[in-house]
């Protein structure tokens, strides 16, 4: 028996086909000028759904081909079940996967409101792709009509024997959980650890946490180790912080006068120094005496970490200048040694 006209396998080819052209034109010249316009628009949330789902329109297209051509073929009808369900799983993990590269790119660009006081960082990227991945794949068990309880309870009597074997990588992600959450150490942040290593914090993941040194040098710190350590964060409360800069002047100084020009040389350069606070105040403090000579601290303040070195490089160039100028001596180390030419008093021994 002769299959209808309206059903061949040549034709089913060529519908699949057709639906797979029309796609591909869609994406390649019907939404070439999208992008332009979401452009112009205030938000930038457009931009980062479009990006995220073009990609993936072609294999829709192509998904609905198969199932519209399949239905010109001659094929039996019970496979068209088959077919649907395939198409269906197709699309719901193409979906999947578009949402999670959505929603990454929105924690990343901060881009929709309320997302300015999210953490960022590589473990929270990973639980929203798997956590999105997942629920789309559960979706496609259930639409497959496999049972996902039975799943759910041999994966949780299972992970009582994976939590055992993995013992220190659950420590160290749960860790990280709790330093993302936390928030005392973000990404960005400049930090120095209490074994002394200083560096911006690159990435918190899954395991470990990246550093890089202002050398460029990079180091790796397991989660759960930064979270048990004395950690000092330069950024926070804000990236602004106080700068002393510790002096020795000779016992002999006018303090009077010391005082003054230091201060005057502190005011000169928050106010023209770049990376120094203009509005600050300097202060100088007499903190003692020291084995060479009075000490004192003066006070300055700039607007990060990269910009403290400079200001007390270029701080440090103008007070010793105004110091040679004004005849302030700044002391040598030096010790006094009193020789009694009578001998020492220590006894010398028998036979000396």
């Amino acid at each position: 028996m002769n299959p209808p006209l309206n059903e061949s396998w040549p034709l089913g080819i060529v519908v699949t086909l057709a639906v797979g052209l029309v796609g591909w034109l869609l994406v390649r010249v019907g939404l070439a000028g999208i992008p332009g316009l979401l452009r112009r628009s205030k938000t930038a949330v457009d931009d980062l759904l479009f990006a995220a789902f073009r990609p993936h329109l072609l294999l829709w297209f192509l998904a609905l081909g198969v199932v519209i051509g399949a239905r010109r073929t001659p094929m039996p009808h019970e496979w068209f079940l088959i077919i649907d369900r395939a198409a269906t799983a197709i699309f719901v993990l193409s979906v999947s996967i578009a949402t999670a590269s959505f929603l990454t790119r929105l924690l990343v660009q901060r881009a929709a409101p309320g997302l300015e006081h999210v953490p960022v960082n590589t473990l929270v990227q990973n639980v929203v792709r798997v956590g999105v991945i997942g629920l789309g794949v559960l979706l496609i068990l259930g639409n497959l009509g496999v049972s996902i309880t039975p799943i759910l309870t041999a994966l949780g009597v299972g992970s009582l024997a994976v939590a055992l074997a993995l013992q220190p990588t659950l420590t160290n992600l749960f860790a990280g959980f709790h330093i993302t959450l936390a928030r005392h150490v973000r990404v960005g942040d400049y930090v120095e650890l209490e074994a002394g290593q200083k560096g911006y914090v690159l990435d918190i993941g899954w395991r470990s946490t990246l550093l890089r040194e202002l050398p460029d040098n990079t180091f790796v710190v397991p989660n759960a180790r930064l979270a048990e350590m004395i950690v000092k964060n330069f950024s926070l409360p804000g990236e602004e912080h106080g700068t002393p800069v510790n002096l020795v002047v000779a016992q002999g100084s006018d303090l009077e006068k010391v005082e003054r020009v230091a201060r005057d040389v502190a005011r000169e350069v928050q106010r023209g120094a770049p990376g120094a606070v203009s509005a600050f105040e300097p202060g100088v403090v007499f903190t003692g005496f020291g084995d060479s000579g009075v000490q004192l601290t003066v006070h300055l303040r700039v607007r990060d970490i990269a910009t403290r070195g400079p200001v007390t490089h270029e701080f440090v160039k103008r007070l010793h200048r105004r110091f040679r100028e004004e005849g302030i001596e700044i002391p040598l180390p030096q010790r006094v040694v009193h020789l009694n030419p009578a001998g020492s008093g220590l006894d010398p021994g028998p036979g000396a």
